[in-house]
């Protein structure tokens, strides 16, 4: 992977993620306690021995660039190694990126500089496990122009993902994007069909001038799966690769988490006795920055009081006090004071539950307090009163709701 620049992309303002992402980039939201959803995608490039990584930010970055900045500065400069933040630039256009190959274009002269022979596209909102190495052999073996990663699914599932026709050879030779129903079958697999996850590796002397032909465009949307790739069938070698899982399960694990029910789903799959996505295996770890809390706290073993926590991963500096964590996550530093009860939510940092709250199937944002005696997710019509609730019934409480029912802390006006 020497030859090789990934670019991640990770500028999306995430409106399906709403309101997590009203105060934040999609890539920064918070994944399984102690994660970034971005962390996964630059842990499979590091595991991939990939080492020069370009990340194009956009919208509301601030804590996204600050995570990077203290949890990846983990390469060596002075080698040409690096995990580098590229802000919008507007260097060759006034306009802000209008798709995800105007993203790249925009950011051409940087590339450039690096003089790759190869560029591997990226997005920074999936959970998966993947080594880019296989793919990157496949694409050179095969002597393609381009290459997409591909995954199977099921028929029934097309209208929310690029499907790509496929032949004997892996070669495409087709599109359709987000189609009703299609009667195409992936050769991996001839009761599945094969769709876009997105990944793209690109010749770099075929990626350039592309790019610029594609700027000139008016009526191109800029995008990769939708303009580039479909457009390049017919004058240059484009291939699948099916995807390899390095998550050691029967089961192939990728999730666009862009929706709620996707993040809190992603989420639940980790808390189980033998969790669909693993996050334990020491031969691909997941790596993020951790900032220094004391160990998890388990108190009140008497009175009719225990603090207990079960399927459920608990970070570091959480104090569960005399109440009980079901199916649940836990980031650093929460406090569940005594007779509360937790069941299959997500709490983000420093979220404080108050006595005797009963708490289901919410997100709680960070900094939020719970005063005592709140019940969640047991009446939704009640709940979206003053929550943010989804059609499944997923209850989202955001930071503006402590400002309402404690005293303004300044820590609220701080970046994450």
């Amino acid at each position: 992977m020497k030859d090789t620049l990934g670019v991640l992309l990770a500028g999306g303002a995430g409106e399906r993620l709403f309101p997590l992402t009203r105060d934040r980039a999609k890539p920064a939201v918070t994944f399984g306690g102690i994660y970034r959803i971005i962390d996964v995608t630059l842990s499979n490039c590091v595991n991939s021995d990939l080492r020069r990584v370009y990340i194009l930010t956009q919208y509301k970055a601030l804590s996204l660039n600050r995570h990077i900045r203290e949890g990846w500065n983990i390469f060596g400069s002075e080698v040409g190694e690096f995990i580098e933040v590229l802000p919008p630039m507007k260097r060759v256009s006034e306009k802000w990126y209008q798709g995800t190959a105007d993203a790249v274009y925009q950011n051409i002269y940087s590339i450039g500089a690096e003089q790759p022979k190869h560029v591997l596209i990226l997005s920074g909102d999936h959970i998966y496990k993947m080594n880019y190495g296989r793919m990157m052999k496949q694409h050179k073996d095969s002597g393609a122009d381009a290459t997409l990663a591909t995954i199977q699914i099921d028929p029934d599932e097309v209208k929310r993902f690029g499907v790509i026709d496929v032949d004997k050879d892996n070669r495409v030779i087709g599109f359709l994007e987000k189609p009703a129903s299609t009667e195409l079958r992936s050769p991996y697999n001839p009761n599945k069909v094969s769709a876009s996850m997105g990944i793209y590796i690109f010749n770099t002397d075929v990626l350039i001038p592309i790019l610029l032909k594609d700027a000139e465009d008016t009526t191109s949307s800029h995008d990769f799966g939708k303009d580039i790739l479909p457009k390049m069938m017919d004058n240059f070698r484009v291939y699948s690769f099916d995807f390899v899982d390095e998550n050691k399960k029967e089961a192939l694990y990728w999730r666009d988490v862009g929706t709620l029910e996707a993040y809190y789903e992603a989420n639940m799959d980790i808390v189980s006795v033998s969790p669909v996505f693993n996050l334990y295996d020491s031969d691909w770890p997941i790596r993020t920055y951790q900032r220094q809390y004391p160990p998890a706290k388990f108190v009140f073993a008497e009175s009719g009081r225990t603090g207990t926590a079960l399927d459920s991963i608990v970070s570091a500096g959480c104090i569960i006090s005399g109440s009980s964590v079901r199916n649940s996550v836990l980031s650093p530093d929460v406090r569940i004071n005594s007779y509360s009860e937790i069941d299959a939510s997500i709490l983000f940092s420093h979220v404080n539950v108050g006595r005797h709250c009963r708490i289901r199937k919410a997100i709680i944002d960070r900094d939020v307090h719970i005063p005592e005696g709140t019940t969640i997710g047991f009446d939704p019509e009640a709940d979206r009163q003053r929550y943010f609730v989804t059609e499944s019934g997923i209850t989202v409480v955001t930071r503006d709701y402590s400002l309402f029912e404690t005293p303004v802390n300044v820590d609220y006006f701080t970046s994450e």
